[in-house]
Protein backbone atom coordinates (compact mmCIF):
# COMPACT_ATOMS: atom_id res chain seq x y z
CA UNK A 1 0.00 0.00 0.00
CA UNK A 2 1.35 3.58 -1.01
CA UNK A 3 2.74 5.80 1.83
CA UNK A 4 0.72 8.55 0.15
CA UNK A 5 -2.66 7.59 1.80
CA UNK A 6 -0.91 7.91 5.27
CA UNK A 7 -0.41 12.01 4.63
CA UNK A 8 -2.32 14.48 6.16
CA UNK A 9 -5.33 16.55 4.31
CA UNK A 10 -4.74 19.60 2.84
CA UNK A 11 -4.54 22.11 5.00
CA UNK A 12 -4.19 19.87 7.71
CA UNK A 13 -0.47 19.83 9.98
CA UNK A 14 0.98 18.18 12.68
CA UNK A 15 2.53 20.10 15.52
CA UNK A 16 5.56 18.90 16.65
CA UNK A 17 8.62 19.55 18.80
CA UNK A 18 10.28 22.28 18.77
CA UNK A 19 7.13 23.91 17.64
CA UNK A 20 5.07 22.72 20.17
CA UNK A 21 6.96 24.69 22.96
CA UNK A 22 5.78 27.62 21.40
CA UNK A 23 1.93 26.47 21.72
CA UNK A 24 2.58 25.35 25.16
CA UNK A 25 4.32 28.21 26.25
CA UNK A 26 1.21 30.64 24.45
CA UNK A 27 -1.12 28.31 26.32
CA UNK A 28 0.54 28.68 29.66
CA UNK A 29 0.43 31.90 29.62
CA UNK A 30 -2.77 32.74 28.47
CA UNK A 31 -4.01 30.79 31.49
CA UNK A 32 -1.77 32.74 33.71
CA UNK A 33 -2.92 36.00 32.47
CA UNK A 34 -6.70 35.18 31.69
CA UNK A 35 -7.26 34.27 35.65
CA UNK A 36 -5.70 36.86 37.20
CA UNK A 37 -9.08 38.78 35.11
CA UNK A 38 -11.31 36.71 36.32
CA UNK A 39 -11.92 34.48 33.64
CA UNK A 40 -12.37 31.25 34.02
CA UNK A 41 -12.01 28.05 31.00
CA UNK A 42 -14.86 26.65 29.17
CA UNK A 43 -14.84 23.49 26.74
CA UNK A 44 -17.55 23.37 23.83
CA UNK A 45 -17.51 20.34 21.80
CA UNK A 46 -15.93 20.28 18.25
CA UNK A 47 -19.39 19.68 16.20
CA UNK A 48 -22.55 21.54 16.40
CA UNK A 49 -25.70 21.89 15.14
CA UNK A 50 -25.54 23.80 12.15
CA UNK A 51 -28.18 26.02 12.23
CA UNK A 52 -25.50 27.60 16.02
CA UNK A 53 -22.87 28.81 13.59
CA UNK A 54 -25.78 30.19 10.42
CA UNK A 55 -28.04 31.89 13.09
CA UNK A 56 -25.10 33.82 14.62
CA UNK A 57 -22.52 34.37 12.29
CA UNK A 58 -24.54 34.96 9.48
CA UNK A 59 -26.53 33.65 6.22
CA UNK A 60 -24.33 36.10 3.88
CA UNK A 61 -21.24 35.50 5.48
CA UNK A 62 -18.28 33.46 3.73
CA UNK A 63 -17.83 31.35 6.49
CA UNK A 64 -21.15 29.93 6.13
CA UNK A 65 -21.29 29.94 2.31
CA UNK A 66 -18.23 28.69 1.11
CA UNK A 67 -16.10 27.68 4.70
CA UNK A 68 -17.98 25.35 6.79
CA UNK A 69 -17.51 21.56 7.42
CA UNK A 70 -20.84 20.79 7.03
CA UNK A 71 -22.32 17.07 6.56
CA UNK A 72 -25.55 15.28 7.74
CA UNK A 73 -25.06 12.64 10.36
CA UNK A 74 -26.84 9.20 10.65
CA UNK A 75 -29.42 10.85 12.39
CA UNK A 76 -30.36 13.02 9.32
CA UNK A 77 -29.39 16.35 11.29
CA UNK A 78 -26.97 18.45 9.66
CA UNK A 79 -23.83 19.25 11.92
CA UNK A 80 -20.95 21.32 11.37
CA UNK A 81 -17.76 21.46 12.65
CA UNK A 82 -16.88 24.51 14.60
CA UNK A 83 -15.53 27.62 12.57
CA UNK A 84 -15.05 30.61 15.43
CA UNK A 85 -15.61 30.00 19.00
CA UNK A 86 -18.28 32.29 19.89
CA UNK A 87 -21.52 30.71 18.79
CA UNK A 88 -20.64 27.65 20.23
CA UNK A 89 -19.70 29.65 24.44
CA UNK A 90 -23.22 31.60 23.46
CA UNK A 91 -24.87 28.43 23.32
CA UNK A 92 -23.44 26.86 26.43
CA UNK A 93 -24.20 30.23 28.04
CA UNK A 94 -28.34 30.19 27.17
CA UNK A 95 -27.88 25.87 27.75
CA UNK A 96 -26.48 25.22 31.06
CA UNK A 97 -28.23 29.00 32.52
CA UNK A 98 -24.68 30.68 32.88
CA UNK A 99 -26.33 33.97 33.19
CA UNK A 100 -27.39 32.73 36.61
CA UNK A 101 -23.69 33.13 37.58
CA UNK A 102 -22.26 36.65 39.55
CA UNK A 103 -22.03 38.99 36.51
CA UNK A 104 -19.92 39.56 34.94
CA UNK A 105 -19.31 36.45 33.47
CA UNK A 106 -15.89 35.99 31.97
CA UNK A 107 -14.97 32.66 30.01
CA UNK A 108 -12.05 31.73 28.04
CA UNK A 109 -11.42 28.48 25.79
CA UNK A 110 -9.00 27.26 23.40
CA UNK A 111 -8.88 24.27 20.91
CA UNK A 112 -9.01 23.50 17.23
CA UNK A 113 -11.75 25.28 14.65
CA UNK A 114 -12.05 24.31 11.02
CA UNK A 115 -12.52 26.55 7.55
CA UNK A 116 -12.29 25.09 3.91
CA UNK A 117 -10.15 27.66 2.65
CA UNK A 118 -7.43 28.21 0.44
CA UNK A 119 -4.47 26.93 3.19
CA UNK A 120 -1.40 29.97 3.02
CA UNK A 121 1.08 31.03 5.34
CA UNK A 122 -0.24 30.91 9.03
CA UNK A 123 -3.69 29.68 7.69
CA UNK A 124 -4.62 26.30 8.11
CA UNK A 125 -8.12 24.24 7.56
CA UNK A 126 -7.42 22.84 11.21
CA UNK A 127 -6.04 26.30 13.07
CA UNK A 128 -6.59 26.83 16.72
CA UNK A 129 -7.65 30.11 18.58
CA UNK A 130 -7.08 31.41 22.10
CA UNK A 131 -10.47 33.44 23.07
CA UNK A 132 -11.99 35.23 25.51
CA UNK A 133 -15.75 36.07 26.00
CA UNK A 134 -17.02 38.29 29.02
CA UNK A 135 -21.26 38.53 29.47
CA UNK A 136 -23.65 41.01 31.26
CA UNK A 137 -21.87 44.22 30.98
CA UNK A 138 -22.45 46.78 28.53
CA UNK A 139 -19.98 49.74 29.81
CA UNK A 140 -17.20 50.70 27.40
CA UNK A 141 -14.73 49.77 30.65
CA UNK A 142 -15.07 46.01 29.83
CA UNK A 143 -13.87 46.76 26.46
CA UNK A 144 -10.76 48.50 27.22
CA UNK A 145 -10.53 45.80 29.45
CA UNK A 146 -10.92 42.63 27.08
CA UNK A 147 -8.86 45.00 24.61
CA UNK A 148 -5.74 45.74 27.03
CA UNK A 149 -5.71 42.35 28.46
CA UNK A 150 -5.70 41.03 24.74
CA UNK A 151 -2.34 43.54 24.49
CA UNK A 152 -0.95 42.46 27.40
CA UNK A 153 -0.99 38.75 26.61
CA UNK A 154 0.59 39.53 23.12
CA UNK A 155 3.05 41.61 25.29
CA UNK A 156 4.05 38.75 27.55
CA UNK A 157 4.41 36.00 24.32
CA UNK A 158 7.01 38.31 23.06
CA UNK A 159 5.48 39.50 19.79
CA UNK A 160 7.08 42.92 18.93
CA UNK A 161 5.71 45.11 16.15
CA UNK A 162 2.18 44.87 16.19
CA UNK A 163 -0.93 47.18 16.07
CA UNK A 164 -4.27 47.68 17.10
CA UNK A 165 -7.12 49.29 15.03
CA UNK A 166 -10.80 49.62 16.55
CA UNK A 167 -13.61 51.09 15.17
CA UNK A 168 -17.44 51.47 16.22
CA UNK A 169 -20.08 49.46 13.87
CA UNK A 170 -23.51 50.71 16.00
CA UNK A 171 -26.44 49.09 16.83
CA UNK A 172 -30.24 48.32 15.72
CA UNK A 173 -30.21 52.34 16.47
CA UNK A 174 -28.29 53.54 13.98
CA UNK A 175 -27.47 50.52 11.59
CA UNK A 176 -31.10 50.47 9.94
CA UNK A 177 -29.56 54.34 8.32
CA UNK A 178 -26.24 53.45 7.51
CA UNK A 179 -27.80 50.60 6.07
CA UNK A 180 -29.50 53.15 4.00
CA UNK A 181 -26.35 54.86 3.03
CA UNK A 182 -24.56 51.71 1.77
CA UNK A 183 -27.77 50.78 -0.31
CA UNK A 184 -27.49 54.59 -1.81
CA UNK A 185 -24.12 54.42 -2.39
CA UNK A 186 -23.86 50.87 -4.06
CA UNK A 187 -26.73 51.23 -5.96
CA UNK A 188 -25.17 52.60 -9.03
CA UNK A 189 -22.00 50.13 -8.78
CA UNK A 190 -24.04 47.23 -7.68
CA UNK A 191 -23.17 45.33 -11.56
CA UNK A 192 -19.56 46.01 -10.97
CA UNK A 193 -19.66 43.97 -7.72
CA UNK A 194 -18.43 40.17 -7.19
CA UNK A 195 -21.53 37.91 -7.32
CA UNK A 196 -20.97 37.26 -3.82
CA UNK A 197 -21.54 40.98 -3.02
CA UNK A 198 -24.51 41.41 -5.86
CA UNK A 199 -26.34 38.97 -3.85
CA UNK A 200 -24.99 40.82 -0.28
CA UNK A 201 -26.51 44.38 -1.82
CA UNK A 202 -30.40 43.06 -0.75
CA UNK A 203 -29.45 40.93 2.08
CA UNK A 204 -26.23 42.56 4.27
CA UNK A 205 -24.70 45.28 2.29
CA UNK A 206 -22.05 46.23 5.44
CA UNK A 207 -20.58 42.53 4.17
CA UNK A 208 -19.44 44.65 1.43
CA UNK A 209 -17.04 46.08 3.04
CA UNK A 210 -15.54 42.97 4.40
CA UNK A 211 -15.36 41.66 0.81
CA UNK A 212 -11.62 40.72 -0.02
CA UNK A 213 -12.22 40.80 -3.91
CA UNK A 214 -10.18 43.27 -5.82
CA UNK A 215 -13.25 44.48 -8.13
CA UNK A 216 -14.75 45.46 -4.26
CA UNK A 217 -12.62 47.14 -2.59
CA UNK A 218 -12.02 49.47 -5.74
CA UNK A 219 -15.73 50.03 -5.87
CA UNK A 220 -16.05 50.46 -1.94
CA UNK A 221 -14.14 53.56 -2.11
CA UNK A 222 -15.54 56.69 -0.32
CA UNK A 223 -18.05 54.63 0.92
CA UNK A 224 -20.31 55.93 3.85
CA UNK A 225 -18.38 55.68 7.38
CA UNK A 226 -20.49 54.18 9.91
CA UNK A 227 -18.51 56.59 12.64
CA UNK A 228 -20.69 59.37 10.39
CA UNK A 229 -24.21 57.60 11.49
CA UNK A 230 -23.62 56.66 14.89
CA UNK A 231 -26.68 57.09 17.23
CA UNK A 232 -25.56 59.19 20.32
CA UNK A 233 -25.28 55.90 22.36
CA UNK A 234 -22.81 54.67 20.56
CA UNK A 235 -20.96 57.40 20.09
CA UNK A 236 -20.43 58.14 23.85
CA UNK A 237 -19.54 54.46 23.89
CA UNK A 238 -16.67 54.80 21.33
CA UNK A 239 -15.30 57.74 22.70
CA UNK A 240 -15.20 56.74 26.21
CA UNK A 241 -13.80 53.48 25.16
CA UNK A 242 -10.98 55.96 23.45
CA UNK A 243 -10.53 57.77 26.81
CA UNK A 244 -9.90 54.39 28.21
CA UNK A 245 -7.56 52.80 26.13
CA UNK A 246 -5.59 55.99 26.14
CA UNK A 247 -5.60 55.86 30.37
CA UNK A 248 -4.65 51.90 30.21
CA UNK A 249 -1.40 53.14 27.84
CA UNK A 250 -3.04 50.84 25.00
CA UNK A 251 -1.70 52.45 21.61
CA UNK A 252 -4.49 52.14 18.72
CA UNK A 253 -5.78 54.07 15.58
CA UNK A 254 -9.15 54.46 14.25
CA UNK A 255 -9.94 52.35 11.47
CA UNK A 256 -13.84 53.47 9.95
CA UNK A 257 -13.75 50.67 7.47
CA UNK A 258 -13.48 48.02 9.62
CA UNK A 259 -16.41 45.83 9.94
CA UNK A 260 -15.10 42.29 10.98
CA UNK A 261 -16.80 39.36 9.11
CA UNK A 262 -18.99 38.20 11.06
CA UNK A 263 -23.20 39.27 11.30
CA UNK A 264 -23.51 39.24 15.15
CA UNK A 265 -21.05 42.31 15.89
CA UNK A 266 -22.49 45.40 17.70
CA UNK A 267 -20.64 48.76 18.62
CA UNK A 268 -16.97 48.06 19.22
CA UNK A 269 -14.83 46.03 16.65
CA UNK A 270 -10.88 45.81 17.03
CA UNK A 271 -8.11 44.12 15.55
CA UNK A 272 -4.83 43.10 15.85
CA UNK A 273 -2.39 43.04 12.95
CA UNK A 274 1.25 42.65 12.29
CA UNK A 275 2.90 43.92 8.69
CA UNK A 276 4.96 40.74 9.09
CA UNK A 277 2.70 38.22 7.59
CA UNK A 278 1.47 39.76 4.89
CA UNK A 279 -1.92 40.40 3.21
CA UNK A 280 -3.54 38.10 5.77
CA UNK A 281 -2.25 40.23 8.76
CA UNK A 282 -4.82 39.79 11.27
CA UNK A 283 -3.46 38.40 14.11
CA UNK A 284 -6.19 38.57 16.64
CA UNK A 285 -9.56 40.05 16.73
CA UNK A 286 -12.86 40.68 18.55
CA UNK A 287 -15.72 42.83 19.33
CA UNK A 288 -19.12 43.41 21.20
CA UNK A 289 -22.13 41.17 20.60
CA UNK A 290 -24.83 42.38 22.79
CA UNK A 291 -27.92 40.77 20.81
CA UNK A 292 -26.79 37.35 20.11
CA UNK A 293 -27.47 35.71 23.39
CA UNK A 294 -31.19 36.83 23.22
CA UNK A 295 -30.91 35.69 19.91
CA UNK A 296 -30.20 32.19 21.12
CA UNK A 297 -33.11 32.18 23.37
CA UNK A 298 -31.38 33.86 26.53
CA UNK A 299 -31.97 36.88 28.50
CA UNK A 300 -30.81 40.06 26.82
CA UNK A 301 -27.30 40.06 27.65
CA UNK A 302 -24.62 42.16 26.26
CA UNK A 303 -21.60 40.75 25.25
CA UNK A 304 -17.52 41.07 24.27
CA UNK A 305 -14.71 38.49 23.03
CA UNK A 306 -11.93 37.86 20.89
CA UNK A 307 -10.05 35.27 19.51
CA UNK A 308 -6.12 34.68 18.32
CA UNK A 309 -5.26 32.81 15.73
CA UNK A 310 -1.89 30.76 17.09
CA UNK A 311 -0.57 29.90 14.07
CA UNK A 312 -0.48 33.35 13.15
CA UNK A 313 1.37 33.86 16.21
CA UNK A 314 3.78 31.59 16.21
CA UNK A 315 5.01 32.55 12.28
CA UNK A 316 5.80 35.65 13.88
CA UNK A 317 7.81 34.18 16.86
CA UNK A 318 8.93 32.51 14.61
CA UNK A 319 10.49 35.91 13.41
CA UNK A 320 11.52 37.34 16.05
CA UNK A 321 14.25 34.05 16.91
CA UNK A 322 12.70 33.42 20.27
CA UNK A 323 13.46 29.85 20.89
CA UNK A 324 11.71 27.79 23.67
CA UNK A 325 12.89 24.89 23.35
CA UNK A 326 13.25 22.92 26.53
CA UNK A 327 15.80 20.35 26.98
CA UNK A 328 17.11 17.77 29.82
CA UNK A 329 18.24 19.02 33.08
CA UNK A 330 20.92 16.48 33.66
CA UNK A 331 21.76 13.03 31.39
CA UNK A 332 23.91 10.09 33.57
CA UNK A 333 26.45 8.60 31.49
CA UNK A 334 26.39 5.23 32.84
CA UNK A 335 29.09 2.58 32.42
CA UNK A 336 27.86 -0.75 33.38
CA UNK A 337 24.99 -2.82 34.69
CA UNK A 338 25.36 -1.90 38.37
CA UNK A 339 26.01 1.72 37.74
CA UNK A 340 22.88 1.88 34.98
CA UNK A 341 20.97 0.41 37.84
CA UNK A 342 21.96 2.76 40.68
CA UNK A 343 21.39 5.75 37.99
CA UNK A 344 17.85 4.66 37.40
CA UNK A 345 16.92 4.86 40.25
CA UNK A 346 17.95 8.04 41.51
CA UNK A 347 17.09 9.83 38.18
CA UNK A 348 13.62 8.60 39.40
CA UNK A 349 14.28 10.64 42.37
CA UNK A 350 14.81 13.71 40.57
CA UNK A 351 12.32 13.39 38.33
CA UNK A 352 10.03 13.61 41.66
CA UNK A 353 11.88 16.79 42.75
CA UNK A 354 10.76 18.58 39.06
CA UNK A 355 13.69 17.69 36.89
CA UNK A 356 14.51 16.22 33.61
CA UNK A 357 16.73 13.57 33.51
CA UNK A 358 17.61 11.56 31.51
CA UNK A 359 19.61 8.09 31.37
CA UNK A 360 22.40 6.69 29.12
CA UNK A 361 22.85 3.00 27.89
CA UNK A 362 24.75 0.84 29.72
CA UNK A 363 25.41 -1.12 26.08
CA UNK A 364 26.65 2.13 24.61
CA UNK A 365 30.13 3.65 24.69
CA UNK A 366 30.84 7.00 26.38
CA UNK A 367 31.52 8.71 23.67
CA UNK A 368 28.15 7.77 22.11
CA UNK A 369 25.47 8.62 25.30
CA UNK A 370 27.89 12.12 25.40
CA UNK A 371 27.20 12.20 21.70
CA UNK A 372 23.70 11.86 22.70
CA UNK A 373 23.84 14.11 25.68
CA UNK A 374 25.39 16.65 23.58
CA UNK A 375 22.10 16.29 20.46
CA UNK A 376 19.56 16.84 23.11
CA UNK A 377 21.44 20.02 24.80
CA UNK A 378 21.79 18.62 28.25
CA UNK A 379 23.43 21.26 30.41
CA UNK A 380 25.03 18.63 32.99
CA UNK A 381 26.38 15.56 32.09
CA UNK A 382 27.06 12.86 35.34
CA UNK A 383 29.56 10.18 34.72
CA UNK A 384 29.08 6.75 36.79
CA UNK A 385 30.78 3.71 36.65
CA UNK A 386 30.95 1.09 39.03
CA UNK A 387 34.21 2.60 40.67
CA UNK A 388 32.51 6.01 41.07
CA UNK A 389 29.74 3.79 42.42
CA UNK A 390 31.89 2.27 44.86
CA UNK A 391 33.27 5.45 45.94
CA UNK A 392 30.14 7.58 46.34
CA UNK A 393 31.81 10.26 43.85
CA UNK A 394 30.16 11.25 40.32
CA UNK A 395 32.16 13.29 37.84
CA UNK A 396 30.18 16.09 36.19
CA UNK A 397 30.43 18.30 33.35
CA UNK A 398 28.86 21.41 32.26
CA UNK A 399 28.24 21.22 27.90
CA UNK A 400 27.13 24.81 27.84
CA UNK A 401 29.85 26.38 30.33
CA UNK A 402 32.34 23.28 29.58
CA UNK A 403 32.97 23.42 33.16
CA UNK A 404 33.58 19.90 34.99
CA UNK A 405 34.49 18.36 38.66
CA UNK A 406 33.37 15.62 40.81
CA UNK A 407 30.77 15.73 43.73
CA UNK A 408 28.75 13.22 46.06
CA UNK A 409 26.64 11.47 44.34
CA UNK A 410 24.38 12.81 47.32
CA UNK A 411 24.58 15.98 46.71
CA UNK A 412 22.99 15.79 42.94
CA UNK A 413 19.97 17.08 43.63
CA UNK A 414 21.25 19.93 45.51
CA UNK A 415 23.82 20.60 42.80
CA UNK A 416 21.06 21.17 40.07
CA UNK A 417 18.95 22.93 42.59
CA UNK A 418 21.68 25.42 42.15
Amino acid sequence: MSSQQYKTLKGMQDILPPDIFFWQKMEQTAREIFSVYGFQEIRTPIMESTTVFSRSIGESTDIVEKEMYTFTDKGERSVSLRPEGTASIVRSYVENHLDKLPAPQKFYYMGPMFRYERPQSGRFRQFYQIGVEAFADSSPRMDAEVIAMLGRLLSDIGLEGIAFQINSIGCELCRPGYRDALLGFFSEKKENLCNDCRRRYDRNPLRILDCKASACREQRQGAPKITDHLCEGCRSHFEELQTLLSLLQVSYSLNPDMVRGLDYYTRTTFEVTSQSLGAQNAVAAGGRYDRLVKEFGGPETPAIGFALGMERVLELLKKTELRISPCPAAFFAVLGDAAGSACLVLAEQLRRQGHWVEVGDAASSLKSQMRRADRMAVRHVFIMGDDELRSGIVKWKNLVETGQGELKITDVALFLAG
